[in-house]
């Protein structure tokens, strides 16, 4: 009975567990509720993916109202992985949020955090998994609002108006993609995208499916940050609590990529892409994503805001395998966004031991730091060398496989650009080796010491997975490629 009803429990029991939080006074058991939902989280994530593996897509009716007419959750491949990737990263953030959230957060907030956590845990499921064109749409809407309010919850007071900047920006985009489905259910007469994507081929050619498709494209790229709608991330990532940090910085803009795989391909399809020549110009603006938040990460001071310039670039490099548009180019990019995960998220854990202990993430307060806390240290680093592509690492990988898929569209100008781009990667991860390995300190810092094992483990539980991704990447490889094959139809060469 619960197998068989997997789906809806994935997203009701956080969703239920959310005021339980707010209703336990001590942060301690707000914490361990949490804490025991997304490990059940977690635990489901991996029933769902064992299922599809063996048995192939799951469509789940919701009161068994048959489909088009009810809402569908529908799990393939693709879902599945995503699925996994947010219950991979809130099982592993959790155990970290204990000691980081009573340090950075007040504590007549923590019963907030823990509510408006799950909340946000329930949007980004619901997103993946609903088949329904404005599920989605409510699904984004819930994990968005919980997301201004935890970035808000920062003692820092400009977390309020990053969370502010924001909210703005994510009316804006939620509206083009409310508009968006609007139009497409006014053509169609439907909202499944099963359905629609089998009625909107019969109206392709009007203005309004045209007008309906540019603005889902515009208002998904402001959800995933694609350059230059991504104003609203530096901030975001900068100032608000590092457990905060390190749930969006894996999770928030990944579900975006998602929105885009689905509609993109599920939805409008390739030929319809074709015709509106999309892949020329979505591969310009992830070149201009690579190298703009590269050459900006270069000059920051500040270690959450260089991540999170980072991360445009490194989204950037996913949406340039997506735009491709070929087999080898969308498991290329599914491949870099389950990497990419793991290793911002392992660095924004890093980051936050190092605000528990020191209370700063500037460089020049970074100053000789590997002597006092050299596991955190090492982390950084470790995660550091996985962003700019080293061998053994899971940047590698998830490189080697986009500048394959690349080169195999016969695009060589394209391939050393991705290759070049690296060079900038390497001048700012440079630049925090050279602060916290070989720069003496400031002051002596007498009281500094290792971050707690609490935050170490979890972070280095990441970083194993993403050095283990370096080393066999077969199951995550093959993983991708079927959701490739879902997506668009055939499989990767």
């Amino acid at each position: 009975m619960l197998l068989s009803n997997l789906p809806a429990l994935q997203v009701v029991v956080p969703l239920v567990s959310a005021p339980l939080c707010l209703l336990l006074r001590r942060p301690n058991h707000a914490w361990a509720c949490a804490l025991a939902v997304s490990w059940a989280v977690l635990a489901m994530a991996l029933l769902l993916l064992r299922q599809v593996v063996l048995d192939g897509s799951i469509s789940y009716p919701i009161g068994n109202w048959a489909t088009p007419w009810g809402i569908e959750y529908r799990i393939d491949m693709v879902a599945a992985l995503m699925i996994l990737v947010i219950a991979i990263i809130g099982a592993v953030v959790m155990p970290y949020a204990r000691r980081s959230v009573l340090h950075e957060i007040d504590e007549k907030h923590i019963g907030v955090f823990y509510t408006c956590y799950l909340l946000c845990l329930t949007g980004l499921l619901g997103i993946v998994m609903t088949g329904d064109a404005f599920n989605l749409f409510v699904f984004l809407e819930i994990s968005s609002l919980s997301s201004y309010v935890l970035i808000s919850l920062g003692k820092d007071r400009r977390a309020l108006t990053a969370a502010f900047q924001y909210l703005v920006m994510g009316t804006i985009g939620a509206t083009f993609i409310l508009i968006g489905i609007g139009l497409m259910y006014m053509m169609t007469g439907t909202l499944n995208m099963a359905d629609l994507a089998q009625r909107l081929p019969e109206v392709n050619a009007t203005r309004t499916v045209r007008v309906a498709f540019a603005f889902i494209t515009v208002g998904v790229s402001i959800k995933l940050a694609l350059f230059p709608l991504h104003i609203w991330l530096p901030n975001a990532y900068t100032f608000a609590p590092s457990v905060v940090s390190t749930f969006l910085a894996a999770t928030a803009t990944k579900v975006g990529v998602y929105i885009l795989l689905r509609l993109f391909f599920t939805v409008f399809g390739i030929a319809y892409l074709d015709a509106m020549h999309v892949s020329n110009i979505v591969v310009l603006l992830a070149i201009a994503a690579v190298l703009t938040g590269s050459l900006v990460a270069i000059f920051q001071n500040n270690l959450k805001r260089m991540l999170a310039y980072s991360s445009v670039a490194q989204i950037g490099y996913i949406v340039l395998g997506i735009a491709l548009a070929t087999p080898a180019g969308v498991s290329a990019g599914i491949i870099f966004l389950f990497n990419h995960a793991l290793i911002k998220g392992a660095l924004f854990m890093a980051l936050g031991g190092i605000m528990l202990r020191l209370g700063s993430v500037e460089l020049r307060d970074l100053h000789g730091l590997l002597r006092q806390m050299p596991w955190t240290v090492a982390a950084i680093i470790t995660g550091g060398l996985s962003l700019i592509g080293v061998p053994l690492t899971a940047g590698f990988i998830s490189k080697w496989y986009l500048v394959g898929a690349v080169l195999d569209a016969g695009n060589w100008p394209l391939a050393f650009i991705v290759l070049a781009s690296t060079l900038l990667t390497v001048i700012y991860v440079w630049r925090v080796v050279e602060a916290t390995c070989f720069r003496a300190p400031g002051d002596e810092r007498p009281g500094l010491r290792e971050a707690p094992l609490s935050l170490l483990l979890p972070t280095w539980l990441l970083i194993a997975l993403n050095l283990y991704i370096g080393v066999d990447a077969t199951i995550l490889s093959g993983l991708a490629d079927t959701a490739a094959a879902a997506l668009i139809g055939e499989a990767p060469p």
